[in-house]
């Protein structure tokens, strides 16, 4: 694909700007919530940060590219239902940019500085640029489909082993307590005597950056929303890797159950993802 260039500006540096510009913001935000204690609960923080950053990428996105189609997690209200719904309206839109202002917002509460901005840009519903953006350690993961995807400026591939045994995975401990969370703990229970260990550090869209950087081997997770995976995805894929859902199914937009890798122990993983979800 050669890069598009509206107006004198790529998608990709819009995509890039935008981050970084909501990343530095964000990080200005990180602590404040204990001064103010008074006026503000933790979830009025989280609500004004994660509005304010949304705000800001879709003014900056929109003074580019007016016409385009913008979903951010903001607009949406909680639980999957809505999410499919909002994802449906939008997804026949010849562009649309796909937002999570803050993917981690719990960790931003705490302090735990791992929290990311994700942002992707599909074309006829395929994602075309993908940004993840962690301003704690200032790391920005850009993918253009095609062209790889880079960290720091340097090109990124997905890790070499080959065994689950090798292997460290990564998983998100699903909110969801009545069908989420208890399959989650299920996999858990069936994988981590398989590999080499596993972390859950609280961020999708940062577990699959981490994935196509080649510091995590694989990553799966129930009940994600596309502004939590779609930026990931091709990170991920561009860097030599594999997202499908749990049946091993190649990633779409509508995806929520999502299994990445780096391509070399696949078909291991979604196996015993299965077997798991069988009841071993």
């Amino acid at each position: 694909m050669s890069e598009p260039i509206i107006g004198g500006k790529s998608f990709t540096a819009v995509a890039i700007n935008c981050a970084a510009k909501a990343g530095e913001w964000i990080k200005t935000k990180l602590g404040n919530h204990t001064s103010l204690s008074l006026k503000y609960s933790a979830q009025d923080l989280v609500t004004e940060v994660d509005k304010g950053a949304e705000t800001m990428i879709r003014n900056l996105v929109g003074t580019h590219f007016p016409d385009h189609s913008f979903l951010g997690e903001e607009g949406v209200q909680p639980g999957p239902e809505a999410s499919t719904k909002a994802l449906q309206s939008v997804q026949d839109a010849e562009y649309l940019w796909i937002v999570d202002p803050i993917d981690g917002t719990t960790n931003f509460v705490h302090g735990f500085p791992f929290f990311s901005v994700s942002i992707a840009l599909a074309y006829r519903g395929e994602v075309i640029v993908g940004v993840v953006y962690d301003p704690m350690r200032d790391e920005l993961f850009v993918a253009e489909k095609g062209k790889g995807a880079y960290v720091r400026g340097r090109r990124m591939a997905v890790s070499g082993e080959t065994t689950l045994g090798e292997s460290l995975l990564a998983t998100g401990f699903p909110a969801d307590p009545n069908y989420a969370q208890p399959l989650n703990m299920k996999q858990l229970q069936a994988l981590a005597p398989q590999v080499r260990n596993i972390r859950s550090a609280g961020s999708a869209a940062l577990h699959m950056a981490y994935v196509a950087s080649g510091r995590l081997t694989g990553f799966w997770e129930i009940g994600l929303n596309s502004w939590d995976l779609a930026a990931g995805a091709l990170l991920v894929k561009e860097s030599g890797g594999t997202v499908t859902d749990m049946q091993g199914n190649d990633y779409h937009l509508g995806v929520r159950h999502v299994a990445a890798s780096n391509g070399r122990v696949h078909g291991e993983f979604v196996n015993a993802l299965q077997q798991a979800e069988a009841g071993g």
